[in-house]
C-alpha cells in the first residue's frame, strides 16, 4: 500500500518542478544571463536603433531619436527610392548589386570547390608532410586582409610585377586593370558585338547591357584574392568532417566495387553535405558584407565596377551623412543573405530527400 501511495506523490513533485533536477532552469538562466545582457546591450539593441534610424533622413546632427528637422521620419522612403527613383543614387546602388553579385558567383563556388579538393589532398593518408602544407594553405587566412590587398596594389601598380611580366609577352601598360569594361564585355568585343540594340532595355535603372557586363578585370582580381585568402579557414571545416567520418562505410564502398571517384561522389560528398551548407552559407554572407578589399583599392574604381553595397552603405552614412539611406542599404544586404541561406537551404535539403 506504501509503494502505491508514494509513486503520485514523487510524480506530483516531478510536476512541480521539485526533485533533484529543482532550480537547474534557474541556474542556467543565471549562467547565461551576463551573455545574454552583452548581446542585447551591444547587438540587438544596436541593431532595433539602427532599424529606426533606417525609416528617418538623420543627417547625423544631434540624436535621431528626438525627431524635428535633423531626423525626420520619412517611412519606406529610404528603401523604395533604391529600387524605384530614377537618378544616379539607384544607378550606383544596382551597380553595386551587380558587381557583387558576380563577385559571390564567382567567390563561393570556387573557394568551395577548392578548400574541398585541398581538404581531401591533405587528409590523404599517404601523403607525406601534412603539417606544413596545412600551415601554408592556412597561412592566408590568418594574415590581415589589409596587408594582403596593400600587396596586390604594388603587384598589379603601373611599375609591378604583373605588369612586367606580362611586359614580356608584349602586352605594355596598366589600361587592362584599369578598364571599366566587365569580362563579357570584352568577349563579346572580340566578336564585334558591342552595345547592341536588344540589349538597351532599362532594367531598374541600368541597361541589359550593363547588367551582362559581367565583372570588371579589377573585381577578378579581389575575387583571386578572396578565394586565396578565405579557402584555408575552410579548409579547416572540410578537414574536421573528413576525419569525423565512419571509416567503415568506404571500405563497404571499396568491397563493393566502387572507383575512387564513386566513393567520393556517391559516399563522402553526401556525408559532407551539413559541412558545405555551413561553408557556403559563411562564404554568402562573407561575400555580401566585403568591405575592406574595396575601400583600399580605391573605393569602387575603376568607374564603381569594384563598388559593394556594404561600402556604399558605409560611404552614404558617413561620407555624405545619409545615415538613414546608408543603414537601409545594410538591411537590404541583411535581407538579401537570408533570403540566398533560406533557397540554399531548401535545395540541399530537396537533394537529401
Amino acid at each position: 500500500m506504501a509503494s502505491t501511495t508514494t509513486a503520485p506523490r514523487r510524480r506530483v513533485r516531478a510536476a512541480s518542478g521539485g526533485g533533484v533536477n529543482a532550480g537547474h532552469t534557474l541556474a542556467g538562466w543565471l549562467f547565461t544571463a551576463p551573455m545574454i545582457v552583452i548581446l542585447g546591450l551591444f547587438l540587438v539593441f544596436p541593431i532595433l536603433m539602427a532599424l529606426y534610424v533606417s525609416f528617418t533622413s538623420w543627417n547625423g546632427n544631434g540624436s535621431p531619436f528626438q525627431g524635428g528637422a535633423n531626423a525626420p521620419l520619412v517611412g519606406l522612403r529610404n528603401y523604395t527610392d533604391l529600387f524605384t527613383r530614377d537618378g544616379l543614387m539607384r544607378q550606383t546602388f544596382m551597380q553595386s548589386i551587380g558587381n557583387t553579385f558576380y563577385y559571390v558567383l564567382f567567390v563561393v563556388p570556387l573557394q568551395t570547390i577548392t578548400a574541398l579538393g585541398l581538404a581531401l589532398i591533405v587528409n590523404n593518408k599517404f601523403l607525406k608532410g601534412k603539417g606544413f602544407f596545412r600551415t601554408a594553405f592556412y597561412f592566408p587566412s590568418v594574415t590581415s586582409s589589409i596587408a594582403i590587398t596593400t600587396v596586390f596594389l604594388f603587384l598589379f601598380g603601373n611599375s609591378g610585377a604583373v605588369n612586367a611580366f606580362l611586359g614580356l609577352f608584349g602586352i605594355h601598360g596598366p589600361a587592362w586593370f584599369s578598364d571599366p569594361r566587365g569580362l563579357f564585355h570584352l568577349a563579346f568585343g572580340a566578336f564585334g558585338i558591342d552595345n547592341p540594340g536588344w540589349a538597351q532595355a532599362d532594367v531598374l535603372g541600368r541597361s541589359l547591357w550593363e547588367w551582362l557586363s559581367g565583372p570588371s578585370v579589377a573585381m577578378m582580381v579581389l575575387i583571386f584574392l578572396a578565394i586565396w585568402t578565405t579557402t584555408g579557414t575552410f579548409i579547416l571545416m572540410f578537414l574536421a568532417a573528413l576525419q569525423d567520418l565512419p571509416e567503415d562505410v568506404e571500405e563497404a564502398a571499396a568491397l563493393d566495387g566502387a572507383t575512387s571517384w564513386q566513393k567520393l561522389r556517391f559516399v563522402t560528398i553526401p556525408q559532407l553535405r551539413p559541412s558545405i551548407f555551413l561553408v557556403t552559407t559563411l562564404g554568402l554572407i562573407g561575400t555580401w558584407q566585403v568591405f575592406d578589399q574595396v575601400y583600399v583599392t580605391g573605393g569602387g574604381q575603376p568607374g564603381g565596377t569594384t563598388l559593394t553595397p556594404a561600402y556604399l552603405s558605409y560611404g552614404q552614412s558617413f561620407e555624405e551623412f545619409e545615415y538613414g539611406q546608408g543603414t537601409a542599404i545594410a538591411f537590404i544586404i541583411f535581407l538579401i543573405i537570408v533570403a540566398l541561406t533560406w533557397l540554399q537551404r531548401r535545395f540541399l535539403a530537396e537533394r537529401e530527400g
